[in-house]
């Protein structure tokens, strides 16, 4: 009696193990209910522009009938979590993984993971390191995001506009290495080019947040109170140096330009506090990678990459309905 009893828990535990393996769904990259499971991986939940980014991706899904399974760090820099997170999909054998890396060439080994399993990956709104990627022999589907060298550009020419040419401009950094804010500076750089007489006092990083957005536009305007402009590579860092701006009472002093154009910073161009931003359309970023995804599972070809549009918001065009949306 007690042996049959042992075997029986023995084999209901076993049972339990196998379904938490397999995170709820079915076998291949199936739902329970035989609907095709989609993984979406952002670098955060925290970020207006990716709350945008799962909105566009959840209505296609829905759109779609597939099961869209979406997770993310709690913080953009946390490149580790986000590799567990993806390892630990690819191990509940989803059809098809979505990701916005946080690291371009730390996300690598996911790839190469999901790669060996056979699950297709599509990149959104950051590239991977193309050279890390071939030498580590990886693939990825397609790439879809925005032309973040060309958004610098117009960040660097609207500055250099709006300042006739002249005066001392501050850049607000986001992670060192991370292909998106990197391709946002050489943009915004080689804008400045056509305007000699505008130095950079200042490029430091703030890592996407708005909090260091805020402290560390603080101490540069304690060490370079003649700034006259900024540009933040995404809107929270713009908006946590619009807070030190406010706090210095040096409100409509400086020029802040931002990237993203989340509701907030629009508001603030609209108000005239913000000089500008720039719109990507992260919503349909994340529908344009649920229908890639979804083509793919079912075999069939796609671009190798998908370019979205930017458009520059400034007050004269902020508060129409959503543009560059």
């Amino acid at each position: 009696m007690k042996k049959g009893l042992m075997l029986t828990l023995l084999l209901a535990l076993s049972v339990t193990f196998m379904s938490c393996q397999r995170g709820g769904g079915g076998a291949g990259g199936t739902a329970s209910n035989g609907a095709p499971r989609i993984a979406f991986v952002m670098k955060t939940a925290n970020n207006p522009f990716f709350i945008e980014m799962q909105k566009g991706a959840e209505a296609e899904a829905k759109k779609l009938g597939v099961e869209l399974v979406v997770q993310a760090a709690e913080r953009e820099v946390d490149v580790e979590k986000q590799m567990q997170i993806v390892e630990n999909l690819i191990q509940t054998r989803v059809a098809a993984l979505c990701v916005t890396p946080s690291g371009s060439r730390e996300i690598v080994p996911a790839v190469n993971k999901a790669n060996a399993a056979g699950i297709p990956v599509v990149i959104v709104d950051t590239r991977v390191d193309a050279k890390a990627l071939a030498d580590a022999k990886g693939r990825v589907a397609t790439f879809i995001g925005s032309d973040n060298y060309e958004g610098g550009k117009l960040a660097g020419e609207f500055i250099a506009k709006s300042l006739n040419g002249k005066g001392k401009v501050a850049i607000l950094e986001g992670i060192p290495g991370h292909e998106t804010g990197d391709s946002r500076i050489r943009g915004f750089r080689e804008a400045l080019k056509a305007s000699p007489g505008i130095e950079i006092v200042a490029s430091q990083t703030a890592n996407w947040e708005r909090d260091q957005g805020f402290n560390v536009f603080q101490n540069i305007l304690q060490s370079h109170p003649e700034v006259q402009a900024v540009f933040a590579c995404s809107d929270l860092m713009a908006l946590g140096a619009l807070e030190a701006i406010a706090a210095a009472k040096k409100t409509g002093q400086i020029m802040v330009v931002g990237f993203d154009a989340s509701d907030e910073a629009r508001a603030a161009v609209t108000k005239g506090t913000m000089g500008a931003t720039v719109a990507q359309s992260p919503a349909q970023m994340g529908a344009l990678a649920v229908e890639n995804a979804y083509h793919l599972i079912k075999g069939e070809p796609i671009k190798e990459e998908i370019v979205v549009p930017i458009k520059l918001i400034t007050k004269e065009n902020a508060g129409s309905s959503n543009p560059g949306k």
